[in-house]
């Protein structure tokens, strides 16, 4: 099994190793895992063309690189001002997600189970102060394929750099910033070390779902019982990741304020043109593919109905 996180950093490449363990574990041994490194066998965004080619057996990854084949996908993935990992895992056990991702990855050629559900990325590295729509004009930022759009069209110019690039490119003020994952990633690959505020939240990414991915006649010739260890895993693995996830976050920011990075909040004025920006790029997408339109309109819905009662619920 490749896995498209070094299983070495924290959150999603501590994830790919609690997974095996546990399928391990509960399989008493008739299932083990042998973790690959990746890009060892296959690019990590081409691991689902492996696994249907024969090239890879299975991949643990992240539902955001099939969305270019499968823009539905992107819903689990890298959603801007989307759900919360809470209410993504409920949609997905609860609602209408879980079957909409299994028909997408169907649709593919392989089975895809979510195995786990990250919690925010943080916001971005900036060099300099970001308050205004004015402040953003002419800057050179680094964000995703679904987030890019969103920065670009309120004013910034969208750089597309591969993530092992970007520490380099701001270091050397190639870039004047951008994201990269969550905080305890952030600290783990030492961008604490580049003297730049860090901003919060990470409105383009609020959660996003990690995947098992096989191809659908192997898994079929699995014995039943076995895929239900591996479902069961995959299921645990979403706890752990949602219990594991506030915590590290946590303690990575106090890591990065120890060393002296200042963490800022985006203001007011420009998470609602970041949010109004995102509404408009997502209707767009679902004015041209009805099928995105189908699952955003099911996912939207799920996440209303359960407003009243998290508001309701929570103390003040």
């Amino acid at each position: 099994m490749q896995t498209a996180f070094n299983p070495q950093l924290p959150g999603a490449g501590e994830a790919v190793r609690t997974f095996s363990k546990t399928l391990k574990h509960i399989s008493a041994g008739a299932l083990s895992l042998k973790i690959v490194e990746p890009g060892k066998l296959a690019p990590t965004r081409d691991m689902l063309d492996a696994i249907v080619s024969g090239d890879l057996e299975a991949a643990f990854t992240w539902s955001g690189y099939a969305a270019q084949k499968s823009p539905v996908l992107s819903l689990f993935a890298t959603q801007p001002f989307g759900p919360g990992p809470e209410e993504m895992t409920s949609w997905i056990l609860e609602g209408g997600g879980g079957k909409i991702h299994h028909d997408a990855y169907d649709k593919l050629g392989v089975t895809g189970i979510p195995c786990g559900v990250q919690g925010s990325k943080g916001g971005g590295w900036f060099r300099g102060d970001l308050n205004t729509l004015e402040d953003l004009k002419g800057m050179r930022l680094r964000y995703g394929r679904i987030s890019g759009p969103v920065i670009e069209k309120a004013g910034a110019t969208l750089m597309q750099l591969p993530a092992g690039e970007f520490f380099y490119q701001l270091q050397q003020g190639k870039v004047d910033g951008g994201e990269m994952a969550t905080p305890a990633m952030d600290a783990a690959l030492g961008f604490d070390k580049l003297g730049l505020p860090y901003y919060m939240p990470g409105w383009q990414q609020p959660s996003s779902v990690l995947d098992f991915l096989m191809r659908k006649d192997k898994w079929q010739e699995l014995p039943a019982a076995l895929r239900a260890q591996i479902e069961t895993a995959c299921h645990a693995n979403i706890a752990w990741t949602l219990g594991r996830a506030p915590h590290v976050q946590a303690l990575a920011l106090e890591k990065l304020q120890a060393s002296g990075v200042v963490i800022k909040q985006w203001s007011p004025v420009l998470l609602d043109a970041f949010r109004a920006n995102a509404t408009a790029m997502l209707q767009e997408w679902a004015n041209r593919d009805p099928e995105f339109a189908a699952a955003w309109a099911n996912q939207k819905a799920f996440v209303t109905q359960g407003m009243t009662w998290r508001a309701m619920s929570r103390l003040p």
